[in-house]
């Protein structure tokens, strides 16, 4: 995976960007996700049915593979079986 490539799920709407690519597959709804939509949705693995949010960066264990989530969807994200979680802003430093 290189920086920039798009990936659609093929169980659901979920659409993801990627920002930090490394080794191994993308999962979306516990398929693994393609550059292009199928004609039809696949079944949809109630693990991994949590919905992703737009506008929202998943990140993997080691911070490695970054995704933006550029279209939502019920299923949730995961790299090589492993769940992504959502990636927390940084705070800002006080200015007193």
């Amino acid at each position: 995976m290189k920086p920039g490539t798009k990936l659609k799920s093929v169980v659901c709407d979920t659409e993801v960007m990627v920002i930090r690519g490394g080794e191994g597959t993308i999962e979306c709804g516990g398929a693994p996700m393609a550059e292009a939509r199928p004609a039809a949705h696949g079944d949809l693995n109630p693990d991994f049915a949590h919905g992703t949010k737009v506008g929202k960066r998943y990140v993997d264990a080691a911070g490695k593979i970054e995704l933006l989530c550029v279209k939502a969807g019920r299923g949730s994200l995961a790299a090589g079986g492993a769940a992504l979680r959502v990636r927390e802003a940084k705070p800002l430093p006080s200015s007193d």
